[in-house]
């Protein structure tokens, strides 16, 4: 059979079974995301779409000059950085697509946990945590920003100071009472 015909393997993984750079979104869900990190996955995929791929696509031409494909390490690497590439340009086009933008200091009902809040919790034993309640985009714990989709946010949203909320966590069920909400933007 004519090799047009066939499809060679380079040991990649097909594009298509590769896993989604990213956590997913409930099914179904619009893509909530604050106006910081909206801007930010505009930047990324800015980046990439105006630097990064290009350059990568001058390096593959080059190489694919130079003759022999199959041993030549710039040709194979650079194909497989492009894929990578436009896989990600795909998901950050997709997320961008479903993103619905809400704004934190915009927010009327200021008593109620909701998306975009800035949460002050006390747990069981009097210790105070400060939680942002983000898209799952911009989830960075080590900041204090979990996602709205989190045990810990779904249990908050809709709660007012001074209640008490209880969830589930990776430790069993945990109860934390809402000490102070604030709804301030959040920057990237």
């Amino acid at each position: 059979m004519n090799k047009a015909f066939t499809r060679e393997a380079d040991g990649d993984d097909d594009e298509d079974d590769a896993p989604e750079a990213g956590p997913p979104l409930p099914q179904g869900t619009r893509n909530y995301i604050t106006p910081a990190g909206y801007a930010r996955i505009k930047v990324e995929l800015d980046q990439l779409l105006r630097s990064e791929r290009p350059h990568i696509v001058e390096v593959v031409h080059w190489a694919a000059l130079n003759g022999d494909r199959s041993e030549n390490g710039d040709y194979i690497y650079g194909k497989r950085r492009l894929r990578e590439i436009d896989r990600r340009i795909r998901f950050l086009t997709r997320r961008l697509d479903l993103a619905e933008v809400v704004d934190p200091e915009r927010q009327e009902n200021a008593d109620q946990v909701f998306f975009g809040a800035t949460v002050t919790i006390a747990d069981e034993q009097g210790s105070e945590q400060i939680y942002q309640i983000v898209g799952v985009d911009e989830t960075d714990f080590s900041r204090g920003r979990i996602s709205w989709v989190s045990p810990l946010a779904r249990a908050l949203l809709k709660s007012r100071e001074g209640e008490r909320v209880r969830f589930q966590s990776p430790a069993g069920w945990r109860e934390v009472e809402v000490l102070e909400i604030d709804y301030r933007s959040i920057d990237a």
